[in-house]
């Protein structure tokens, strides 16, 4: 296997949820190493450093046209991809979530061709979870991942509950989650100080309130905390 550096194209949604911020982490590290990492979305990744050695962002335009009754997101997407893979001879494509960033890196592979970069895609859980069942999505999900030159879940249940919803035939590796905390630029009390918040007990849930994020338990939490006088619970959505 050469060892020369790559050059990678990562596809993310731009927001706080853990894909993005994945995404984002996986990128930097990359780059730190010495690769050079191309990203793709409709917004700047909210962590992603533009001035770090070795990133780029490319941002997708949202397409918009009187001829159809909704904005479009896949095509225009697929476009940049191809535009900046082809002048820029990426190596890989790694996007997280088949749809619709799978898909559009297919279309992307199809119109440059026979030097069209690989294509990973990462699953975090909705295109198997809320999208798979769904008979919408499921054939447009199952062929992009079909068409995957590798496909890794950050989970082994995620893995499981992928084969058992779609007909893939092939080996899905599972690659957890990481984090690495950075150091803390101020102290609890200061957080705590900023949020408004003295003697309370702080209950936060970070995340959307899909019943798939287990919201339910954070429920739970507050209803133990019935004879503690003065709590507070905090709900972030992503």
């Amino acid at each position: 296997m050469s060892s020369r550096p790559l050059k990678i194209g990562i596809t993310c949604f731009p927001l706080i949820g853990g894909s993005g911020i994945l995404a984002t982490a996986l990128g930097t590290e990359l780059a730190t190493r010495g690769h050079t990492v191309h990203f793709f979305s409709y917004a700047r990744p909210v962590r992603l450093d533009l001035s770090a050695p070795r990133i780029h962002f490319h941002e997708v335009a949202v397409g918009q046209s009187s001829l159809f009754p909704c904005p479009d997101y896949t095509l225009p997407l697929a476009v940049k991809m191809a535009e900046v893979g082809r002048a820029n001879r990426l190596d890989v494509f790694h996007v997280h979530y088949a749809v619709p960033h799978a898909t559009a890196a297919f279309l992307a592979t199809e119109m440059i061709g026979d030097s069209a970069p690989k294509v990973v895609t990462t699953l975090h859980g909705t295109d198997t979870t809320l999208l798979g069942p769904n008979p919408q999505y499921r054939a447009a999900i199952e062929h992009a991942l079909i068409h995957s030159d590798a496909v890794t879940t950050v989970s082994e249940s995620l893995r499981q509950q992928t084969n058992e919803t779609f007909q893939l035939r092939k080996q899905i590796q599972v690659i957890p989650n990481f984090f690495t905390p950075a150091a803390p630029t101020k102290s609890r009390e200061e957080v705590r100080r900023e949020l408004g918040i003295s003697d309370e007990f702080l209950v936060v849930h970070m995340s959307n309130l899909r019943p798939v994020k287990r919201v339910d338990d954070a429920l739970r939490v507050v209803a133990a905390l019935k004879d503690q006088p003065n709590f507070k619970l905090g709900l972030c959505r992503a």
